[in-house]
């Protein structure tokens, strides 16, 4: 019975495998773009389902105890309030972590680079104009993409 609740490797390896494997996670999904969860492709959905798999063996190594599991468990659950209360409490580590917002368009102009820096279709664009209740970028006084993934638009007028 002790084997189901003692971790198989070290609890400091536990803890640091799951320090770095959070990390890695966090940085790698900042980099790769501004969409909220709702918004996640049929794509989206199989790469996130994906790369926990494949992360699951860097966090839990050759252990499958339930200690060992609630170790990295509660270790990633720590560090994300540890991260959340410091974009909270830092702005400059907010902006670092969130990133800044992005002007799709601008006077009625669409920013193409920015579009394509941002990977976000026209199709996407004209879609979140239709549901702010625009029919094309000419209405727009600015249309900005938000740190959260959803397009604000501010209308001319």
């Amino acid at each position: 019975m002790g084997h189901l609740w003692i971790p198989d490797i070290p609890v400091w390896e536990k803890l640091l495998r799951s320090v770095v494997i959070y990390f890695f996670i966090l940085i790698a999904f900042r980099f790769t773009g501004k969409r909220q969860v709702g918004q996640l492709t049929p794509f989206d959905l199989v790469v996130l389902l994906i790369i926990s798999n494949v992360v699951q063996n860097a966090v839990i190594g050759n252990d499958n105890s339930l200690g060992g599991g609630m170790i990295g468990a509660v270790t990633i659950l720590v560090l994300n309030w540890g991260v959340v209360e410091i974009s909270y409490r830092f702005k400059f580590m907010r902006r670092a972590m969130e990133g800044t917002p992005t002007i799709l368009i601008h006077n009625g102009k669409i920013l193409q680079e920015n579009l394509r820096r941002e990977r976000i279709t026209l199709e996407d664009l004209q879609a979140a104009l239709r549901k702010s209740g625009a029919i094309d970028a000419g209405q727009v006084r600015f249309a900005v993409l938000e740190e959260n993934g959803q397009i604000s638009v501010i209308p001319k007028n």
